[in-house]
């Protein structure tokens, strides 16, 4: 099996599924945290790192929102986004859109300028210092009742123009898409764009849902659809995007082998996969790093991982001339690799 971690390194790529607050890395945790002078029951950053080791979900996020304690001020927020950005740019990342959770952020008190104005700036100058282009995708924590995301999408109306998107994330089990059936209608009705995370623990029932009680664009992750043939056929007949996340489900036990993992079958299949991060400063890896893992546990040729990657600029939320800018380099360094 040939090694295309190289190839992979310099390929053009999108990404659609990336939680800003799943790239808290443990160095930046530590040294937030000391700034602003909260306390973390960890002894130094060894300790921290340590205790990102999850067997589900739920223990994930346990640690995800504690760790977001310590974000507290609009420079904290331009710290976390700028960090993930330059390393995004890093791995060769043109375009990324990125989830954010405001209810984790204003339930402590923390202001929803606050939050928004930090990821707003470090986006803007990372746009002008890597040429990467960026968005926002607010996202409703599913755990909670609707009527608090409908109270989060009216506080968050006044910067209507800085987000492009909502999303659903949280624990997916006992909470299912119906649940925020009203709000998504009223997002939609006001031009947002509408993803949901479903069929990563919950059923395939979760991804009808998804698509048809919330409208949404694209699913994030998505496996558990491969559960259900004529949900598979329709997602392949109207080429429904599926934002998968190869180190999450592992390390979330989603899947319990690398080499077990369903991404050749989405493209054997014909549905429109997508390789994302997801939470990677939690999950040991960014988007070069699920390249690269899943690439060698499945032996996927050069081909499917343009395939890949070139279905991440198509899933995109950009315009057709954007979109076929970004395929446009993705082609030209293929030919140059190939050369």
């Amino acid at each position: 099996m040939a090694d295309l971690s190289g190839f992979i390194a310099g390929l053009p790529k999108a990404e659609l599924h990336v939680h800003i607050e799943g790239t808290f890395e443990p160095e930046l945790m530590v040294a937030l945290a000391a700034r602003n002078k909260v306390s973390l029951p960890y002894a130094d950053v060894d300790a921290l790192r340590a205790a990102y080791s999850f067997g589900n979900l739920q223990d994930f996020l346990d640690l995800y929102y504690q760790g977001m304690n310590v974000l507290q001020q609009e420079r904290d927020y331009y710290d976390l986004a700028m960090a993930y950005l330059r390393r995004a740019a890093g791995q060769n990342v043109l375009h990324a859109e990125i989830f954010f959770d405001p209810q984790g952020h204003t339930d402590r008190g923390i202001a929803f300028r606050t939050v928004i104005d930090g990821l707003w700036a470090a986006m803007k100058d990372a746009e002008r210092a890597f040429g990467i282009s960026t968005a926002l995708i607010l996202s409703f924590l599913r755990h909670l009742d609707e009527a608090a995301a409908e109270r989060t999408l009216d506080e968050a109306l006044p910067w209507r123009e800085r987000f492009i998107g909502v999303g659903l994330d949280s624990s997916e089990k006992g909470h299912p898409p119906s649940k925020f059936q009203r709000v998504f209608a009223r997002a939609r009705s006001l031009g947002l764009k509408a993803v949901a995370h479903a069929g990563e623990e919950g059923p395939p029932a979760y991804v009808h849902e998804a698509l048809d009680l919330l409208r949404v664009q694209r699913i994030d992750h998505g496996n558990r659809a491969l559960e259900d043939a004529a949900l598979v056929a329709r997602l392949v007949r109207e080429q429904m995007p599926l934002t998968v996340c190869p180190l999450s489900n592992l390390r979330l036990c989603v899947v319990d082998d690398m080499t077990r993992h369903p991404l050749r079958r989405m493209l054997q299949a014909g549905l429109v996969a997508t390789v994302n991060s997801d939470d990677p400063a939690y999950f040991g890896g960014y988007v070069n790093e699920n390249f690269t893992a899943v690439q060698r546990a499945l032996g996927l040729s050069r081909d499917e991982i343009v395939t890949l990657a070139g279905n991440g600029f198509r899933a995109a939320f950009l315009d057709d001339a954007a979109k076929q800018r970004y395929l446009a380099a993705l082609d030209s360094y293929v030919v140059a690799a190939s050369a």
